[in-house]
């Protein structure tokens, strides 16, 4: 059986080491496996859960799309497409709403940690992007989706709704349910400045994280200041407990050398951290700087990327709008 996998990036520009990590890199791999399509989407429509830029907005689609393609994604093995220029995202969303129960969406934690208290203020845009979210994965009739931690929810939403649309329906197949692919144990990469919190743009200090972007000397100067603590490595990970910031670097070190985090542990044990930063530096440098290289050569070529997303959204349409013409038809439509 054909392997299907859907995953999505955000369009919020200067994505970082975290986003490479946890899930770029993987784009690369899964490309690569036998038997395996992959789809992979600029989720623009998401985006707008909050007020974008218009003309920043455009830039950063360009951005990502030239980000995926420099860290090694062939555009023409995989499908990748900007999901705003495909009609039957938004028109799936719509009609899965309706077999979507209030009930469900009231307990997804991450709407309640992004609202907080104000959550009389939230768009109802942001509230129902679990729905859009499964009209992405359920139209290409996906049977894998690569999750980390704050998106397993959202995933088993989308196994909720697939199930209760095939029930009521008696269609048992229509809908294909998604299997989830679990990041390794290095996939949430933490900010720099606090290993309690994960990387990210909405930080406020860049010393926060490396975007794929920096230069060379950039990233030096961020691994120079990133918050660790005055304690040797030790040579055991249990002994990391209650040393986030030290625990993050250590596990970014790991996954850019692919190697177990005891065989890191065993490699510096004993080290300071000024010592082991160096190190990490380099490997750092190593593997970002050739993309941050193709990115600025790919940003500003807006014919060629353009013409990247036209191709995709070719392909995507072909299988989308197929799928969502056999939901309408099934509705009663």
């Amino acid at each position: 059986m054909e392997k299907k996998i859907f995953s999505g990036v955000q369009p919020t520009g200067n994505l970082h080491l975290g986003n490479y990590l946890g899930a770029i890199q993987n784009f690369v791999s899964f490309q690569n496996q036998e038997n395996t399509k992959c789809i992979y989407c600029v989720v623009d429509l998401h985006a707008v859960t909050i007020k974008q830029d218009p003309s920043e907005l455009k830039n950063n689609i360009r951005e990502t799309t030239a980000t995926f393609i420099a860290s090694g994604l062939n555009h023409e093995k995989s499908i990748l497409f900007k999901q705003s220029s495909i009609a039957a995202h938004s028109e799936c969303s719509w009609l899965l709403g309706c077999y979507t129960k209030m009930g469900w969406l009231n307990r997804m934690t991450q709407f309640k940690e992004k609202v907080g208290k104000d959550k009389e203020r939230a768009s109802i845009g942001l509230y129902i992007y679990p729905v859009l979210m499964a009209s992405d994965i359920l139209l290409y009739d996906t049977t894998h989706v690569p999750v980390g931690e704050d998106q397993k929810q959202h995933l088993e939403l989308t196994r909720d709704i697939a199930q209760k649309f095939n029930q009521e329906y008696n269609k048992k197949n229509f809908f294909t349910i998604p299997e989830p692919i679990i990041q390794n144990e290095f996939a949430r990469i933490m900010s720099l400045k606090d290993g309690k919190k994960k990387m990210s743009k909405s930080e406020l200090t860049d010393l926060s994280r490396i975007n794929l972007n920096d230069t060379r000397d950039q990233i030096s100067n961020k691994i120079k200041k990133a918050k660790t603590d005055s304690l040797p490595i030790p040579s055991d990970r249990k002994n990391l407990k209650n040393r986030p910031e030290a625990e993050n670097l250590l596990s970014i070190f790991s996954s850019l050398t692919n190697q177990s985090m005891q065989k890191t542990l065993n490699q510096f044990e004993g080290k300071n951290f000024s010592e082991f930063k160096t190190s990490l530096s380099e490997i750092i440098i190593e593997k970002i700087s050739p993309i941050s290289d193709e990115i600025e050569k790919l940003r500003n070529d807006h014919s060629f990327i353009d013409k990247v997303l036209s191709d995709g959204k070719e392909k995507a349409e072909k299988i989308s709008s197929k799928k969502v013409a056999k939901l309408k038809e099934i509705i009663g439509f």
